[in-house]
């Protein structure tokens, strides 16, 4: 292996003393702490994504809890008020009946 690297070394016209040149080193050592910062910079950021995505599941959950405890006493109301007037339910639904029959007649 190490005459593998001699030898791709010596290819690329570097000798294995120029790999290990402190500018190399120095070089290497940077891209490393780069790296390094950048790995710990993704690592909060996904972090914060997930609380992120979390927080909003949970808010997400509570409005539709919200949405369906008032569809289900909008619903309530409606059918109680259907049951006080029958024949005002009734008027109205033979009204929307004639209603969306014309319209579907435009078409």
């Amino acid at each position: 292996m190490a005459s593998s690297q001699s030898t791709t070394a010596q290819a690329n016209g570097k000798s294995n003393h120029d790999l290990n040149s402190p500018i190399t080193a120095k070089a290497s050592e940077a891209a490393h702490h780069a790296v390094d910062a950048v790995a710990v910079k993704a690592a909060a950021a996904e972090d914060t994504l997930r609380k992120t995505a979390a927080s909003s599941q949970e808010t997400l959950a509570h409005k539709q809890e919200e949405i369906k405890q008032q569809l289900q006493s909008s619903y309530s109301k409606t059918r109680a008020l259907a049951a006080e007037n029958p024949l005002a339910t009734a008027g109205i639904a033979f009204a929307a009946g004639i209603v969306l029959t014309a319209l579907l007649r435009r078409r």
